[in-house]
């Protein structure tokens, strides 16, 4: 299912859509065009002692299932200034980027999200809140079998690979 499956009529004028080109659609009357784009989102590793910070989900998609803290972006937000509004909305800790480790695409519920990913570093003790029902330290030899989204597996491989680096 595509973001713009289902769109029938223009949101701003009220005009039926048209499609135009591939996987976009152009509102005949006053020229929008709605493309469906994945979302940017961010996720920080946050490791102490050879541990990496793991929040389990309290909603949906993924209710239950370990996630990396992160969420995503505002319209206008840098993706840094992203990364560290969401640590301290679900932690309460104030973050820094330390080391980029990559971007992943994973299906959400549907639509695709572009999640850009960072090893982090704060002191502090973390408080699960916002989104976050717990949170947990996790060694490599420890990591959940299934994470929220599939990517999440490659970026805890790379942040172990570095454990030592």
């Amino acid at each position: 299912m595509g973001r713009l499956d289902g769109w029938k009529l223009c949101p701003r004028c009220g005009t039926g859509l048209e499609p135009h080109h591939d996987k976009h659609l152009r509102c005949p009357s006053c020229g929008s065009e709605y493309w469906a784009n994945a979302a940017p989102a961010v996720q920080g590793l946050l490791e102490r002692d050879g541990k990496v910070l793991l929040g389990r989900r309290a909603l949906e998609p993924r209710k239950g299932y370990w996630d990396i803290p992160g969420g995503f972006l505002e319209e206008t937000e840098e993706p840094l200034d992203g990364l560290r509004r969401e640590f301290v909305e679900e932690t309460g800790l104030h973050v820094e980027p330390v080391r980029f480790i990559g971007a992943f695409l994973d299906p959400y519920d549907g639509p695709y999200v572009l999640g850009l990913s960072w090893v982090v570093r704060g002191e502090g003790e973390p408080v699960a809140a916002d989104d976050v029902a717990e949170l947990a330290w996790f060694g490599p030899d420890e990591l959940p079998d299934e994470m929220a989204f599939a990517s999440q597996h490659e970026a805890l491989r790379r942040w172990a690979e570095n454990l030592d680096a």
